[in-house]
């Protein structure tokens, strides 16, 4: 049976962008990513597989230590979810706070927006 958004939304936060382990990490991207995925944030648009996977590493090097911790639980509507989270030090409070929308088919992520916290 294929992931729900829910359970796409928490395996990306933790397993995927929160996954400092290169190949742990890509493992899971291509697990729960469609191929030609879209990741907006506020820096741009990463398109596939190998694009993500930069912008993932790129955040992890900018924010040595820091990780990322689920706000509460996935609110799902059909194939969209959004999960509520903060980035921060390990054991300390988050330093940044955010929500992510995905969209979903077939068990995979299709694009995910990250919004940010003002």
């Amino acid at each position: 049976m294929a992931a729900s958004a829910a359970e796409l939304l928490e395996q990306n936060l933790l397993g995927v962008f929160g996954e400092r382990d290169v190949e742990r990490r890509r493992a899971v991207l291509e697990t729960i990513w469609s191929p030609e995925g879209v990741f907006v944030d506020p820096e741009g648009r990463s398109v596939g597989f190998d694009a993500i996977d930069q912008r993932i590493g790129e955040l992890q090097a900018q924010f040595p230590g820091f990780v990322f911790a689920a706000r509460g639980t996935a609110d799902v509507m059909q194939d969209v979810g959004s999960l509520a989270w903060g980035f921060g030090p390990a054991g300390a409070g988050p330093a940044v706070t955010g929500v992510d929308i995905a969209v979903t088919r077939d068990g995979k992520i299709e694009s995910l927006y990250a919004f940010i916290d003002a």
